[in-house]
């Protein structure tokens, strides 16, 4: 049956739709943190959707809230005053950090981070904008457009001239073998330099781990320092949380809260772990930012009444059941783990990461050449031993990414690493 419906898939869908495993995967059911495919198989989730099952598979409480929303009304459009809406865009903005927040839906962090990319040229009334090496930001035309990730980027054409800056990974590039203060240091003088040669951009966008780029990041208080540069010639700060949001790091509730030092970000976008798998993206701003628009604009199906509902119940959850908590205790844990058992496996460059959002960076042992093969095969080995994991990277694809929902328990942890060990040393 799947063999059959791959060949139905190949047939209809385009051949650049990226698909897991050399015998792919149908995924019918799930919970908790356990999902079945079509044989029966039952795997342990580590990558949840991409980031996207935030709380848990069939989360109760979700699919109620849902269920009773469906039965009222699925969908009316931002022409009509919303309920469910304004509620959840009243929690986010409180919760955002940002001074007098507005709120606005999207479907996806794709179209949120090119939402936020036409308020900043907007409200700067420039199209420059700047990124980070090896970041990604989503698939439209915009996001391509500012992705640093040759893999996930297959055009050149873009409505915005974007500049790359250093920092968005602490281990490869010109400043690696600095300590973090020089590291700090030296990003923040080639910004400098680099805002001397070109107009002044509208805003730099950066993920505060890098989530498509292999869970990478550069060192704790960067983007603070970023700001403070950023913010004497009026600069943007648009934090991209679309992965780092919700707690997922244990320390913080928002990644950029680990670069806080000089305020918070002037927008932020967010998406996946908040709708625990519906279609919930969006933008936080100042509101002077979100306002700067002066036409007319909506928003079909974002914000509509059933992902609301969802992303409430689901929100609820999160903080009543301290899961930024257990990801933090939790994901400290499987990381002491994860490196003792790479501590043993050549293959392995380095374990990085906090709270449930960890990477293992696979190399060709004795090198810093990326082993994308060598990455393919602990995928294919831990599936085998019934653990879904995530891949990324940034030169080339040879980092495991671990995401799993954030009501992981000990138990799992420990079984999760367990088979990551087999397939690690499988290699």
């Amino acid at each position: 049956m799947t063999k059959d419906l791959l060949g139905r898939h190949r047939a209809v869908m385009p051949d650049w739709l990226a698909l897991y495993y050399e015998d792919p995967l149908e995924i019918t059911h799930g919970e908790g943190r356990h999902v079945w495919d079509a044989q029966g198989n039952r795997y342990l989730d580590f990558f949840g959707g991409i980031l996207t099952t935030m709380t848990a598979h069939a989360l109760p409480e979700v699919t109620k809230a849902v269920s009773e929303q469906a039965g009222r009304i699925i969908h009316s459009s931002t022409l009509y005053l919303n309920r469910p809406m304004v509620e959840l865009a009243e929690r986010i903005a409180q919760l955002s950090g940002i001074p007098d927040a507005r709120v606005f839906f999207t479907t996806s962090g794709t179209e949120a981070n090119d939402t936020a990319l036409l308020l900043a040229t907007a409200y700067r009334q420039s199209n420059t904008i700047l990124a980070m090496r090896n970041s990604y930001h989503g698939r439209s035309f915009s996001a391509v457009g500012i992705t640093g990730n040759r893999g996930w980027s297959p055009t050149s054409l873009s409505p915005l001239q974007t500049l790359y800056v250093h920092g968005g990974v602490r281990t490869r590039g010109p400043y690696a073998e600095l300590g973090d203060e020089d590291f700090i240091a030296a990003c923040v003088e080639d910004l400098r330099d680099l805002l001397g040669h070109t107009r002044a951009p509208a805003a730099l966008i950066a993920e505060p781990i890098q989530g498509v780029g292999g869970f990478t990041s550069g060192p704790d208080g960067l983007y603070a320092a970023f700001r403070e540069v950023l913010a004497e010639r009026g600069i943007l700060w648009i934090a991209d949380e679309v992965q780092t949001g919700w707690g997922r790091t244990g320390d913080h509730f928002w990644g950029w809260q680990a670069h806080g030092q000089s305020g918070p970000p002037d927008m932020l976008t967010f998406a996946k772990g908040i709708g625990n798998g519906s279609s919930i993206g969006g933008v936080v701003a100042r509101a002077d930012i979100m306002n700067c628009l002066d036409s007319n604009s909506i928003s079909t199906f974002g914000g509509t009444q059933v992902t609301m509902a969802a992303g409430l119940a689901n929100l609820s959850y999160l903080l009543e059941h301290d899961l930024q908590g257990n990801a933090r205790r939790v994901g400290g844990l499987l990381l002491e783990r994860l490196r003792a058992v790479a501590a043993h496996v050549p293959h392995v460059r380095e374990v990085r990461g906090r709270g449930l959002m960890l990477g293992i960076e696979l190399t060709k042992p004795g090198t810093d050449d990326a082993d994308p093969v060598a990455a393919s095969a602990v995928l294919e080995a831990a599936r085998e031993g019934g653990l879904l994991i995530g891949k990324g990277g940034g030169h080339n694809t040879s980092s495991l990414r671990i995401a799993p929902p954030l009501s992981l328990t000990v138990a799992e942890a420990e079984e999760g690493a367990a088979i990551l060990e087999n397939a690690l040393r499988s290699i």
